[in-house]
């Protein structure tokens, strides 16, 4: 029987020849560059059944290649198989992402200008310009055509799913720490800065933040699919289904379709307006330029991303709350499944999973977990981004290694987690993979460096360990984290890739180097950190980090020669400060088994 999704491609393949298309790109993202869209946009999942967040397709008529990164190598290889799709791997030394292949790939087609078609709704501005760079140098600017295609898909399917409007929430301002009255104010005074008169905000997680607002269009990201204009004298926030919006007296509210009419009414108005290429989408941008005279649409990156990944005083107090609370849910489950597949009931991956899920779900201010479970025994724990099936998944046995990252949304914050633990006996291997993995993680949280430092400067920290080992792992190290927003945001982040953005005080991101032998099993350690402050001197003014998670960390497979004494002094304090912390709110089996598990690890001497 012939895959569903090679049938797929070739029947985009027949249209695209019916159309004159040369080529076809199809993105993983929403009108809004969500990094996680909602179902109607996952339309690299409906071509081509790859569920990996970070993809994009392009389809020739003799060639159909799916680009993604380091994380999805493997299961790409699986997913992919017999579709016909070919992986192309970016973030390698040799990779060709796809504006560099489409300069070359078309170039065997005949005279006429070549034809790529994209859908501009979900597209930035951004994409498309490096795209139009690439192929101006390789075709010159009349060899070449660009076709914008919105909704292409739709045509093909039929059982597509709508664009959500869920209730749309006004939590207590005093879980923010600052007004929307007071964020717009700020706001607008940035923009006039800029010189200009409005700014046009897209992105979801700037909407939600600066409107203090919280939705459920998007799964395990609290966001609400809209557009916001903030001019100098009022704001006006586009969204679906506004007529059952609650108002509030600092936004007036109206329809996600009526984004057109309100830019032409500001446009007649005069003034610039402030736009961020970045998540601005080409259809939109085509809207802009057909409303606003020459010179009126200013680019620029958005003032709202820095000032919110900059926790203020009330954030900060309440994400040490939610962690603390999603900790000892961390340790009930911890302890569940060290029971359990003890017993003689095999307990499933996607056993665990649900149990994790339940035992956060009873916690206060939970509001669904921040993303999918992943729940991974042995081999499977060599996929970095592992989907736990709900049939089918791995027993979980009595020896080796198991991985679980997850996290929650609270109203206090938002959390991520991985723990790797034994379930029995580990081979040496495994124990001194556990151990280098650990120390990277470990070197990282300990690090002192001066301000102005950007996360990729300090990456090699948690990285050198595996190094001097000769092993590596092909992720980011560390990636900003939302206030009850979204758990991969930036513009912060500690990994190999260039990113000018310094690390400030205030800001978050996750500690989670990792090693994957595949077809064999895992590794991952990951906790939370806060850039905090750590003194001036003549040198500089100092930063360091300090440790959000609350979550113990199983020594039985830590090599300990192979840590140092800073490192293994770190592990004890930090253990003791786990069972300090969540001891008083544990029951009491719990509380004694976590005990054990903090237990003071002093070398050993037969190691």
């Amino acid at each position: 029987m012939e895959n569903k999704y090679a049938s797929r491609v070739a029947l985009l393949q027949s249209a695209m020849a019916e159309k004159g298309i040369d080529a076809l790109i199809i993105s993983n993202t929403d009108p809004h560059s969500s990094e996680y869209p909602a179902g109607r946009w996952c339309q690299v999942e409906w071509v081509s059944g790859f569920t990996g967040e970070a993809a994009e397709i392009v389809i020739t008529a003799n060639h159909s290649g799916l680009w993604t990164d380091t994380r999805y190598f493997i299961q790409a290889g699986i997913q992919l198989k017999g579709t016909g799709i070919a992986l192309h791997k970016t973030r390698v030394p040799d990779q060709v992402l796809i504006p560099e292949y489409l300069a070359t790939a078309l170039k065997e087609i005949p005279s006429h200008p070549v034809r790529i078609a994209y859908d501009g709704l979900c597209q930035s501005v951004e994409r498309i310009k490096e795209l139009r760079d690439a192929l101006s140098a390789a075709y010159g600017a009349d060899g070449y055509r660009l076709v914008d295609l919105p909704d292409f898909l739709s045509e093909f399917w039929k059982d597509r799913p709508a664009i959500p409007a869920t209730p749309v929430t006004w939590p207590d301002q005093k879980l923010f720490g600052e007004t929307r009255a007071e964020k717009l104010e700020w706001l607008r005074k940035e923009v006039a800065s800029r010189g200009c008169r409005y700014m046009l905000v897209t992105a979801l997680d700037e909407i939600a933040w600066l409107l203090n607002v919280r939705g459920e269009d998007i799964d395990y990201n609290p966001y609400v699919i809209s557009y916001l204009v903030v001019s100098d004298n009022g704001s006006c926030w586009f969204v679906r289904d506004a007529d059952n919006v609650p108002r509030v007296p600092e936004v007036s509210v109206t329809g996600y379709g009526a984004l057109g009419t309100g830019l032409e009414s500001m446009a007649g108005e005069g003034g610039s307006l402030l736009v961020d290429p970045s998540t601005l989408n080409g259809n939109v941008y085509d809207l802009l330029e057909r409303t606003f005279t020459s010179g009126r649409i200013v680019f620029g990156t958005s003032p709202i991303i820095v000032r919110k990944a900059v926790r203020n005083r009330t954030e900060i107090t309440n994400l040490r709350k939610a962690h603390l609370m999603d900790g000892l849910a961390m340790e009930k489950f911890l302890h569940w499944v060290e029971l359990n597949v003890k017993s003689r009931e095999p307990i499933t991956e996607w056993d665990a999973s649900v149990k994790l899920t339940e035992l956060r779900s009873e916690t206060e201010g939970y509001h669904g977990n921040s993303f999918e479970n992943i729940s991974a025994y042995g081999e499977n724990a060599a996929l970095p981004h592992y989907s736990t099936p709900v049939s089918g998944s791995a027993v979980i046995e009595k020896r080796g290694l198991y991985l679980v990252d997850s996290g929650g949304q609270y109203d206090f914050g938002t959390t991520d987690i991985t723990r790797t633990v034994p379930m029995g006996r580990c081979s040496r291997k495994e124990k001194e993979d556990y151990t280098l993995v650990l120390k990277g993680m470990i070197d990282l949280a300990m690090a002192v460096f001066p301000k102005g430092t950007a996360g990729c400067q300090i990456d090699a920290l948690a990285r050198e360990p595996l190094w001097k080992n000769h092993r590596s792992f092909g992720h980011g190290t560390g990636h900003g984290i939302g206030h009850y927003l979204g758990v991969h945001e930036g513009p912060q982040s500690i990994r190999q890739n260039f990113n000018r953005q310094p690390l400030l005080p205030g800001m978050v991101t996750s500690d989670e180097p990792g090693l994957y032998r595949e077809g064999k099993y895992g590794i991952r350690h990951e906790n939370v950190l806060l850039c905090v402050e750590d003194g001036d001197n003549e040198f500089a003014s100092w930063l360091k980090f300090e440790t959000l998670t609350l979550c113990h960390i199983d020594t039985k497979p830590v090599r300990t020669r192979l840590l140092t004494d800073e490192e293994l002094s770190w592990l004890n304090s930090y253990n003791k400060r786990v069972y300090k912390t969540l001891s008083p709110y544990l029951d009491p089996e719990t509380r004694l088994w976590l005990k054990k598990k903090c237990r003071k690890l002093s070398r050993g001497w037969f190691e």
